[in-house]
């Protein structure tokens, strides 16, 4: 990736990072009228920065959150005695005569904070394969297929449009969204040979489309009050789980009304 595009994924990031502390915060400052400014001036800062990415860097699906997580754990280099064993030529294991079981030498044994359970080799090919992974290029998009991602791209701004024509309470930006995210993973899905980055972020749009019954107003009108009744009866028969549901019930309303948990 060129620096400009670095760029461009780092200042996503950092805006997918803050955009619910920014809508509380604002919303607590200067009310609902600030509220829903930074909303739309997040929204369209994060379409710009996904629509350069698409159509200029070519950057293909996009995943959420833009940079993947270091796993600090997977990433960890080998310890500085393997190295030294490795460049002295000496055997990092030993094979059982018997059983053909391959275990660690002791000569080659890293310290108790970076000890992993598994063999040398089982490590090294973890990681390169993860490497191998995380370096592979985007698959190329068609013209279908950019046409899909943009969709998905722009489907929060034209949402925040039919919320200001049609208002919150109306179905029509509601049935809009949803029609705009279905069309864009229909389209998507005849698009072969996707790394595993993409796959897994396809299976996760997929997976959003539950959200739809926790906005409103299908939440108001129908999901409310079952998916309470379910939280309650699992909290009152269910040992243990009280523990959980009953939060989660207090919660709920407070959530639903954030929008960038909702909608973001």
């Amino acid at each position: 990736q060129s620096l400009p595009q670095q760029k461009l994924l780092t200042w996503l990031s950092v805006l997918e990072c803050v955009e619910v502390f920014a809508e509380m915060g604002t919303a607590r400052v200067w009310g609902e009228m600030g509220r829903w400014t930074i909303i739309v001036l997040i929204q369209l800062a994060k379409a710009i920065l996904r629509l350069l990415l698409l159509l200029w860097y070519k950057a293909g699906i996009q995943t959420s959150p833009p940079i993947v997580p270091l796993n600090r754990e997977q990433q960890q280099p080998l310890h500085a005695q393997d190295m030294e064993d490795n460049s002295s030529g000496k055997d990092q294991t030993y094979v059982g005569r018997r059983s053909s079981r391959v275990v660690r030498s002791l000569q080659s044994t890293p310290s108790l904070q970076s000890r992993h359970w598994g063999s040398p080799q089982q490590r090294e090919e973890s990681q390169s394969r993860r490497a191998e992974e995380m370096n592979q290029p985007p698959t190329p998009l068609g013209l279908q297929e950019t046409i899909a991602e943009s969709i998905y791209i722009t489907r929060p701004l034209l949402h925040l449009l039919s919320l200001g024509v049609w208002g919150q309470r109306s179905w029509k930006p509601w049935l809009l969204s949803a029609v705009l995210d279905i069309s864009s993973l229909s389209l998507l899905s005849d698009l072969k040979d996707l790394n595993r980055r993409e796959r897994a972020e396809l299976r996760r749009r997929t997976i959003l489309l539950l959200y739809y019954l926790l906005r409103s107003p299908f939440y108001d009108r129908y999901s409310e009050g079952r998916i309470l009744l379910l939280l309650r009866l699992l909290a009152d028969y269910v040992p243990g789980v009280g523990f959980v549901t009953r939060p989660l019930m207090d919660y709920l309303p407070a959530w639903q009304k954030i929008y960038f948990y909702n909608w973001g």
